[in-house]
């Protein structure tokens, strides 16, 4: 009887998820290992749906970079953490489409000890005009931070640029030591 009632609760949670996805208008859901190999089949994909639904070229190109910018982020800066998985570079990955916007979102495993930092740059990044964003990305790469460490400040002011929109973000708290980062990046379907 156990077993017929664990794939009744499997069922209703897979419709469940269903339905939260069509309500959230989300095209394309991973959780797993971020990988080159993945990062290649979430833009076929994309492509393949962006194609389909006609959207403007330079949204496409949009779209990509982010989802790029946004995987890169989570294979190389995603925490292990043994309960969540056992791997490093494993993450959340979501994209929705809205009548106006795209949404990128991601979400991963991080060290409580790197949450205030990240919220710093993230607040800094977000307080920077279309200029400002320019000029940091500029002295950053000529500085020469791009380090792993600091590639990942590179990546959202990038993301930043290309979207001409406000990085959305919040840090969960799992335990003492790790946090759950949800990063959501806003692409307009508009022609600009």
């Amino acid at each position: 009887m156990e077993n017929t009632d664990q794939r009744h609760d499997s069922l209703d949670f897979v419709f469940e998820i269903y339905q939260k996805m069509k309500k959230n208008k989300v095209n394309l859901a991973y959780e797993g290992e971020i990988t080159h190999q993945i990062t290649k089949a979430f833009t076929s994909l994309t492509e393949t749906n962006m194609s389909a639904e006609e959207d403007y070229n330079s949204v496409q190109k949009k779209v990509f970079h982010v989802m790029v910018e946004c995987l890169q982020n989570i294979s190389k800066h995603a925490d292990q953490r043994s309960v969540v998985s056992s791997k490093d570079g494993r993450g959340l990955f979501l994209v929705s489409k809205g009548e106006e916007e795209y949404n990128v979102t991601t979400g991963n495993v991080i060290k409580n000890d790197k949450v205030e930092s990240l919220k710093k740059m993230l607040e800094n990044i977000n307080n920077l005009d279309k200029e400002g964003l320019k000029q940091i990305y500029k002295q950053q790469i000529k500085e020469g931070r791009l380090s792993e460490k600091d590639g990942a400040g590179l990546g959202f002011i990038d993301i930043a640029r290309k979207t001409g929109e406000k990085l959305i973000y919040s840090f969960l708290p799992i335990d003492d030591e790790s946090s759950f980062f949800i990063l959501i990046s806003t692409i307009s379907r508009k022609k600009l």
